[in-house]
């Protein structure tokens, strides 16, 4: 069964590739990739996808989060950071990113990203104020979430938004990324009705949430 789901994975990640443009394909780093799927398979239900996020749906997320304007951002579940990589690109030069990964693996690939505004910490996304705390960061005008909050419990799920709501600034952006849309259900309490959107230019196609702090 292992095998058989590791051959259907590595099928679609070749023909995700064909279809794309050379640029945009060759800016998915293959050892990325194959460490995704090693990970997937040992792990997964820690993993939202069993593909990485294609760079339309960063584009997406990075827009949706208004990261350009952000002096704090906060990425939850980065994976082998493909994303985090989009949020750095478009974040201001005097911005500071904090990346939490539960996944020891996905940490050390983050953690090799070379950018002084990064911060890669090993831990849960449940204990999102005191790590904030501890780092001292001011609170965030973003906070970027792709872990898959289908496959947590629901009360696991409500320390994690309920966390999100108390550590976002006014006007905050809260926005994740997600192939159900449980994550709205946790939210209301906390959040209120957020809006959604499809990124259908990504493999599955993936449901971007968000809401503002009012």
């Amino acid at each position: 069964m292992g095998v058989l789901f590791s051959s259907g994975v590595l099928y679609f990640i070749t023909v995700w590739d064909q279809r794309m443009p050379d640029n945009i394909s060759n800016n998915v780093h293959r050892n990325d990739r194959l460490s995704f799927i090693q990970e997937v398979l040992r792990h997964p239900l820690q993993i939202g996808s069993i593909i990485p996020s294609s760079r339309f749906l960063e584009r997406r997320i990075v827009e949706t989060a208004k990261v350009g304007s952000a002096d704090m951002v906060i990425e939850l579940g980065p994976g082998t950071g493909g994303t985090t990589r989009a949020i750095l690109d478009a974040m201001p030069a005097h911005a500071r990113l904090l990346s939490i990964e539960i996944n020891p693996h996905f940490q050390s690939l983050v953690d090799n990203i070379e950018d002084d505004r990064l911060i890669s910490h090993l831990g849960s996304a449940c204990d999102l104020k005191d790590i904030i705390s501890g780092y001292a960061l001011d609170e965030p005008n973003a906070i970027i979430s792709g872990i898959p909050f289908s496959t947590m419990s629901r009360s696991i799920g409500t320390r994690i938004i309920e966390a999100v709501s108390e550590s976002l600034a006014g006007h905050g952006r809260f926005v994740a990324y997600q192939l159900s849309n449980r994550v709205s259900d946790l939210c209301e309490p906390f959040l209120g009705n957020g809006d959604a959107a499809t990124e259908f230019l990504n493999i599955p196609p993936m449901h971007i949430f968000h809401w503002e702090k009012r």
